[in-house]
Order: C-alpha cells, then sequence, then structure tokens
C-alpha cells in the first residue's frame, strides 16, 4: 500500500539536501537515488473494515538512506503475518518523474515465504500513477503461493489533498473477487497523512481500509 510509503517517505530530507542542490549535476537517466541524504522514516497504519469478516489493522514501517530503502510489515500478506524487505530506489524524469523500487524480503508467522516485490510510481503535473506488487512464494506448499498487487490513479486539485481510484489483488479478503476497486482519498498536514480506501462499495463484499502515516 505504498502509496502512502511514497507520500510519507522522502519529506525530512528536503532541507538538508537544498544545500547542495543547486550546485550538485543532475542525475543520469535510470541512476539510483542520491546517498548523500540522511535517513528518512515512515509509519503507517491501515485499520481495515471487512463486511461479513473479519476485521484487523495492518502496518508498514519504512527507513530510506539515499538508494537503500528497508521495509517491515504486519498483517499485511495474511493476519498474523510479519515480513521484511531490502530493495533499492532508482528515480529519474523531468516533466513526466518515476521512481522504482526493487525488493527482496521474506514472510513469517501465518505465512511463511520468499518475497519479491516491486513498488512503482508515474507522476505527471497532478496525476501520479502507483503501483505495489509482490509474490508470496509459500515455503509449506505450492497452492499456499499467490501474487498480491496494489494500484492507485491520483489526482491532487491542491497539494494537500489527493483524490483517486484504487485497486487490490489479495488473498485476505473478497471472496470470490479476485480484484476489488474503489475511490479513496488522502488529506496531509506537514508528516502527517490520514485517508480512507472503499473497496466494492455498496456491495455485499465491501470493504473500508483506512490510513494514518507519519514521516520523521
Amino acid at each position: 500500500m505504498r502509496e502512502p510509503r511514497c507520500i510519507l517517505a522522502g519529506f525530512v530530507a528536503i532541507v538538508s539536501a537544498s544545500a547542495w542542490a543547486a550546485d550538485a549535476p543532475p542525475a543520469a537517466f535510470g541512476t539510483p537515488a542520491q546517498a548523500a541524504k540522511p535517513w528518512a522514516f515512515a509509519v503507517t497504519a491501515y485499520p481495515t473494515v471487512v463486511r461479513g469478516g473479519q476485521n484487523y489493522t495492518s502496518g508498514i514501517a519504512t527507513a530510506d538512506r539515499g538508494p537503500l530503502h528497508l521495509e517491515a510489515r504486519v498483517n499485511y500478506e495474511s493476519i498474523g503475518a510479519r515480513s521484511a524487505f531490502i530493495g533499492w530506489n532508482f528515480s529519474g524524469g523531468d516533466t513526466l518523474t518515476w521512481e522504482l523500487t526493487p525488493l527482496l524480503g521474506g514472510a513469517w508467522g501465518t505465512t511463511q515465504a520468499f518475497v519479491p516485490g516491486l513498488e512503482a510510481t508515474l507522476g505527471w503535473k497532478t496525476f501520479d500513477l502507483y503501483v505495489e506488487a509482490e509474490y508470496v512464494r509459500s515455503r509449506r506448499e505450492s497452492t499456499g503461493s499467490y501474487a498480491y498487487a496494489w494500484s492507485e490513479l491520483g489526482w491532487r486539485p491542491v497539494q494537500w489533498l489527493r483524490v483517486g481510484l484504487a485497486g487490490q489483488r489479495t488473498n485476505i479478503y473478497g471472496g470470490d473477487r479476485s480484484f476489488q476497486r474503489g475511490p479513496f482519498a488522502q488529506v496531509t498536514w506537514g508528516p502527517v497523512t490520514v485517508g480512507g480506501y472503499w473497496f466494492n462499495p455498496g456491495s455485499s463484499a465491501q470493504v473500508f481500509v483506512g490510513m494514518l502515516g507519519v514521516a520523521f
């Protein structure tokens, strides 16, 4: 659920970066992000209300320093699962900006698996597209393996507000639906972001996912 991660991670690097930004040459296309930035941290909670199912809260914590990306998750791959990842940030573009983070990690607890993944963002003017995908390769049985995906198409009419459409493929909930979709909205005050996602609105399988995140 990374837009939250994309929105929150890296804000604290702006002040320190501004001191040398004017003299530094532009990064080459496809090169890793600058390593001189300090650590940037973000923590986000996602309380989830499932109609006719089990309610729970998942959490994501990230730490970034230059191109290095570290990530830990709770109740993400499944309820009761824990997971950790290491990745590398790449970015580029001018009018059309892009960010790409390949990930390698693993899950334990109720899900025990090797988990390669990818987080990607495209930005153009006030619009952005975020995609997060991973393949959960179960160590217990082949039938327990699955592909997970989360995507968002967002628009910022003003800097503090982001609205759009989200979709996801998950095996935690959804019943017979292999793909859930619905609207979302996020509001940001400084380092704090609050938002909500409404999947399958009006149906018997509707799900509401709240979010509360902070960057530091």
